[in-house]
């Protein structure tokens, strides 16, 4: 296990990580022709859909071999309505590489893949790529990368030539060039330790001197934050590469520091040097802290021992013309094809029918796969993304992956009645692939909803229906997760439940206050964090305090009044939208020796808090985006106007290589339709990207009555 690296490629859409992820696969010689993103022939796009819109929308895993080590990659998407393929990559990840454009530097989705990764404490490096573009540069790339990921990056190349000129680079640890010949293929079949296609040769001496000057510079930073390598420097004012290299490992395994390289995936300039780096640098399964999990309430450890009780994590479910795959992260153990396993999730026995080593959409069968694996397995039938996979006799459930909250709905339905079951079908297979999708009927149209992550989530989930099971699907407009909060409450809500209909009765009676969260900020996260699956994916909004004395109100009573006011807050009354920013203290309440029970209380705890809210006044909170628009200088006005008649905030604006950009609070629900305007605004020259940032208040939904809001879920005006 030591010779196997598990590690994800992330970064924004368009920095290159396809392309880094086909030069790997071409240098190691997996694969023997490289593929295009603009030819659609890439291993990992393999998908019609990503081939056609040139973007990565499915998380797809190979495998390569290189300098003895097994590496299994995930090429993970870098569009923020495909964050959540990211957060499940990042799970079952030990380590990363951050890809970023020598030009733009740190862009949005960079920076909200960093912090996820950053939540899951995965070690990363950074490749700055695309230093053959005009108006790269690794020193801005790398101030940027410092200034909006606050880490310490330590740069390990210098670029030999620029732009156009780019051929090489000097490895700064031994102190040695790399030139790429015009038109080399590096393919290097994987050899040991050795960069084949690259020339190596002494540090050229029109670089010498600025090659000694970053050495230093790199020894410095490395001395501050490594302690051995700080006791060498001061002993003898340098560095040896050993201990240099060895400190690298270090600092990138605690993430105190982030090694960072350079080159151009494109014309195959770094990728050599850049897998070295993924061996000495990022961990394996063994340098990892053995994974936990918990049975029966108590937290347990399982090492990553191939001899140690089974345990995986299913991460991904893929349902295929040949059958359905399920993704595993083995963390502990070892499976044989056709042993059973127990699903702790669903809490029955599973059978393994086939283990597969998965390339894109090709796979080769294995006997076996042991701790550290990533594989692929068929034969599973209820198994979902986030469920643990054990030995039965040592059963234990692994956290499963957050799924982020929806915040884009479409309304579906079959244009012939005679679809609509294959509709059903369909939908709940798009739900079971992909967990941030949620098919719920509503309750009073009737109608089926489809929420997603955002307008081109939704896109391409319909489009899969369409193509995969040929379906002819009517899609309804777009309708955004709506909130409503409590503005001024109300003190001292009496609430009796008493129910009499022969036998036991229940009796219940309770006296609440509701008030404003004064903790509550409406612009709260919403993708991933700060949310409550337990009850509904809401945001955590919420605070429940008893100050009953006297034991008017028994302790248990007291949890099922707190459930109840949980269960009200699904549907508030303003529009029936989830309740949040609010605070419920039980103040007093009575029992019936006979009645009371716990679904009294429950009950009493919903309705009453039902009728607090009818008595409080409400406000309405809109979803809102940070939209980062790039257009040309001359179209920044139309740009600037567009966002303002969009009820847009505008937050910064920088000008970087001849292009404006904008940056901009927006609401979501303004924000429909808003790449073919933009587009038809710049000539086709503007791209935009949109990450939720949270809730604002909706217009005229401040003090005073709330705003009703309409039956499409839409705020009345």
């Amino acid at each position: 296990m030591s010779a196997v690296r598990n590690l994800g490629i992330l970064a924004h859409v368009d920095a290159g990580k396809t392309t880094v992820t086909e030069r790997i696969l071409y240098v190691t010689g997996t694969t023997h022709k490289r593929g295009e993103v603009h030819d659609g022939t890439t291993v990992t796009d393999f998908d019609s859909q990503e081939r056609d819109r040139g973007i990565t929308i499915f998380a797809a895993a190979v495998s390569c071999a290189w300098d003895g080590h097994r590496i299994n990659l995930i090429d993970t998407p870098g569009h923020v309505d495909f964050s959540d393929e990211v957060v499940r990559s990042l799970r079952v990840l030990d380590g990363a590489v951050a890809v970023f454009d020598a030009v733009a530097g740190v862009e949005p989705q960079s920076e909200s893949v960093w912090r996820q990764a950053d939540r899951f404490g995965v070690p990363r490096i950074a490749f700055v790529n695309k230093l053959d573009r005009a108006g790269a540069d690794l020193d801005s790339a790398v101030a940027s990368i410092r200034e909006r990921l606050h880490p310490a990056p330590l740069v390990v190349q210098l670029p030999i030539g620029s732009e156009d000129g780019f051929r090489g680079v000097v490895d700064l640890v031994r102190m040695r060039a790399l030139v790429w010949a015009d038109g080399h293929d590096g393919c290097g079949g994987g050899a040991a330790g050795g960069e084949e296609g690259a020339e190596e040769g002494p540090v050229p001496e029109v670089l010498r001197e600025e090659a000694e000057r970053r050495r230093r510079v790199l020894e410095e930073a490395v001395a501050e934050l490594h302690p051995g390598a700080l006791e060498e420097f001061c002993a003898r004012s340098t560095l040896s590469a050993r201990t240099l290299a060895g400190a690298l490992r270090d600092l990138t395994r605690t993430g105190d520091g982030v090694v960072v390289l350079c080159g151009s995936a494109y014309r195959n300039r770094g990728i050599e040097p850049l897998l070295d780096a993924v061996v000495a640098y990022l961990p394996s399964p063994l340098d990892v802290p053995a994974v936990r999990g918990t049975l029966d309430g108590a937290e347990q450890e399982r090492a990553a021992d191939p001899d140690a009780p089974f345990a995986a994590l299913a991460f991904k479910v893929n349902a295929t013309a040949t059958g359905r795959l399920t993704y595993l992260r083995v963390y502990s153990g070892t499976i044989r094809k056709g042993e059973t396993v127990w699903d702790a999730s669903a809490a029955r026995t599973e059978r393994i029918g086939r283990i597969l080593r998965v390339q894109a959409d090709r796979h080769a069968q294995l006997d076996r796969a042991v701790a550290g694996d990533i594989v692929a397995v068929v034969g599973l039938k209820s198994a979902r993304a986030g469920s643990t996979l054990c030995a039965p006799g040592a059963p234990l459930v692994l956290e499963p992956p957050a799924t982020a909250e929806p915040v884009v709905s479409v309304a579906v339905e079959a244009r012939t009645s005679t679809d609509t079951d294959r509709l059903v079908a369909a939908l709940a297979r798009l739900v079971e692939e992909d967990p941030s999708l949620v098919v719920r009927t509503d309750d009073e149209t009737g109608q089926t909803v489809l929420s997603g992550m955002g307008e081109l989530h939704l896109e391409v989930a319909v489009e899969k229906i369409r193509r995969s099971q040929g379906l002819d699907v009517r899609v309804g407009r777009p309708k955004v997760a709506y909130r409503e909060t409590v503005v001024r409450g109300v003190a001292g809500l009496v609430y009796r439940h008493v129910k009499q209909d022969g036998g036991a009765g229940q009796y219940a009676h309770v006296v609440i206050d509701v008030e404003p969260l004064e903790s509550f900020e409406p612009l709260e996260p919403t993708a991933g964090e700060g949310t409550d699956r337990e009850h509904g994916g809401r945001a955590t909004g919420f605070e429940f305090r008893s100050v009953v004395v006297g034991g008017r109100v028994p302790q248990e009573y007291v949890r099922a009044v707190e459930a109840g006011c949980r269960d009200a807050l699904g549907e508030g009354p303003l529009g029936g939208h989830p309740v949040t920013g609010l605070r419920v203290v039980l103040r007093d309440g009575a029992t019936h020796a006979k009645d009371s029970s716990e679904m009294a209380f429950r009950t009493a705890g919903r309705f009453a808090l039902r009728e607090a809210l009818r008595a409080s006044t409400m406000a309405l909170l809109e979803p809102v985006v940070e939209v980062t628009v790039t257009a040309p200088d001359e179209a920044v006005g139309g740009v600037l106007g567009d966002l303002a008649a969009r009820r847009g905030r505008v937050t910064g604006s920088t000008t970087r290589a001849g292009a404006a950009i904008v940056t901009a609070t927006v609401p979501l629900a303004e924000l429909f339709g808003y790449a073919t305007r933009l587009r038809s605004r710049t000539q086709g020259r503007g791209v935009f990207t949109a990450r939720p940032i949270g809730y604002a208040p909706a217009p005229g939904s401040g003090p005073g009555p709330g705003p009703r809001s309409g039956r499409d879920g839409t705020p009345s005006r």
